[in-house]
């Protein structure tokens, strides 16, 4: 099993209770050679290439950023993702902590179902990059706006100009493209959402296309200097001229599910709560008291 670890939170709890589990199931433990110093010495580091091209699963420790970041890492030959919830709000994650133990005799047991995402596979300026939630053109600040013309299949549609352009996957839709006011759409569709934010002319409402449909996006000469995030993470700093060509990708990362309905209802309530303008101590307060005395006692035990 591959480890991929949050970049700077403390996973070594999380960590020590699949290194025990591993020992009594006499499993092999991988993590990438510059996380070697944060796990176990009993974890083989190995090149951060390899992690999932010789795992048979991968097991993110983190939030969403995680999560991604290990479906990236084996888009070429998919392998199951379990993710473990260390972040904060988490829409792709489903474990939480004290219910590794058993979740992880369930990956062992092939207890489980695959959930199927999409990415968009992208050609920026003649560098080809994945993205598993968006990819987006960002103004810097100061700088004016992003100014870019969209054509699909081909044919010019239009032109935006805004502070930022979000091309995003289904996954994707609860993400930058939500906050920006694109829609939700539903994990079980096939679709590519374009969301311009702040629009100041041009296209102002997002377009749904549809998936066979090839996208291209590119800077025109009055656009100010664009960065351009893939998944959150900036690929590129200061564009200033371009092109970025767009297309969907079925099946390109498995996600493990060991209780999908559960996890769906989980994530409206998430979904629910942030549209409310309370800070997280506030949130905790609506919870009806039997469910708060649960949390906080889950929080309080130590991990098994």
């Amino acid at each position: 099993m591959g480890l991929v670890l949050h970049p700077t939170r403390d996973v070594s709890e999380v960590v020590a209770i699949i290194e025990r589990w591993a020992a009594r199931h006499r499993k092999t433990l991988m993590v990438r050679a510059e996380d070697a110093h944060r796990v176990p010495s009993s974890v083989e580091p190995v090149p951060a290439e390899e992690v999932a091209t010789r795992a048979d699963a991968l097991i993110s420790i983190g939030g969403d950023g995680t999560m991604l970041g290990a479906l990236r890492s084996a888009v070429r030959d998919p392998k199951p993702v379990l993710g473990v919830h260390l972040g904060r709000v988490g829409f792709l994650v489903e474990v939480e902590p004290p219910d590794l133990p058993e979740a992880l005799s369930r990956l062992l047991s092939k207890d489980f179902t695959v959930e199927s995402h999409a990415c968009l596979a992208c050609d920026v300026c003649g560098d080809d990059v994945v993205a598993f939630n968006d990819i987006a053109l960002v103004r810097q600040p100061g700088s004016g706006f992003v100014t870019a013309t969209l054509a699909v299949d081909g044919q010019r549609y239009g032109y935006y100009r805004c502070d930022a352009l979000v091309v995003s996957t289904p996954t994707g839709s609860t993400a930058y493209s939500y906050a920006a006011g694109g829609p939700l759409v539903s994990p079980a569709a096939n679709a590519v959402v374009v969301t311009p934010s702040a629009p100041m002319a041009g296209i102002s409402r997002a377009v749904v296309l549809a998936p066979e449909e090839k996208i291209r996006l590119e800077l025109e000469p009055n656009s100010a200097a664009v960065a351009v995030e893939m998944d959150g993470r900036v690929f590129r700093d200061a564009a200033t001229e371009g092109t970025v060509d767009i297309s969907y990708r079925r099946d390109a990362g498995l996600v493990v599910r060991f209780d999908p309905l559960r996890y769906q209802e989980r994530n409206q309530l998430k979904l629910s709560l942030l549209d409310l303008p309370f800070l997280p101590d506030q949130l905790r307060e609506l919870l009806p008291e039997e469910l708060r005395r649960e949390r906080n006692q889950r929080e309080l035990e130590p991990p098994c």
